[in-house]
């Protein structure tokens, strides 16, 4: 039992060590490209399935709950908070595939502003939630979809 909790322990950090590895330093090697492209994807696949449930709210397609508007808005926060992290590698210099525009890299400050703003209107999902303000959930998850999409238009390939 030892040995795994060591090896899991062990696999952590090494991940965490490498993650941190990227975020330091341009990218030296097609696996480093392939990894920052499959965290990138990782984390926004993450923000994409939280959002869904709170999207389908909104619409009325499920009903109104508050903990769920402030669970998967508190975890969109955190990953928002990483996308500078993930997306400071440049991997336009490598074959990888990528629906991520070069434009990020050439506009850095508003890539990251853009994702700034997804950290606070999601705050604003978890404040109007907490405050049980179910007459302004529908603006508050669409304010927070509408930072996603703005991001998507600048940023990502069709």
């Amino acid at each position: 039992m030892k040995k795994i909790q060591l090896i899991s322990l062990i696999t952590l950090v090494s991940s965490l060590l490498f993650s941190f590895a990227l975020s330091a330093q341009t990218v030296q090697s097609q696996k480093q490209a392939e990894a920052a492209v499959q965290f990138r994807q990782a984390i926004l696949q993450l923000v994409r399935s939280n959002m869904g449930p709170m999207g389908a709210m909104a619409k009325g397609e499920i009903p109104y709950d508050a903990q769920l508007m402030i669970k998967n808005s508190q975890r969109i926060e955190q990953l928002g908070l990483m996308m500078e992290d993930y997306f400071r590698p440049d991997t336009r210099e490598f074959d990888v595939e990528t629906a991520a525009l070069d434009k990020i890299w050439e506009n850095e400050a508003d890539f990251y502003k853009k994702a700034q703003d997804m950290v606070t209107a999601a705050i604003n999902v978890q404040e109007i939630a907490t405050a049980g303000a179910q007459d302004e959930y529908r603006k508050a998850i669409g304010s927070l979809g509408a930072t996603c999409k703005a991001c998507h238009d600048d940023y990502k390939a069709d």
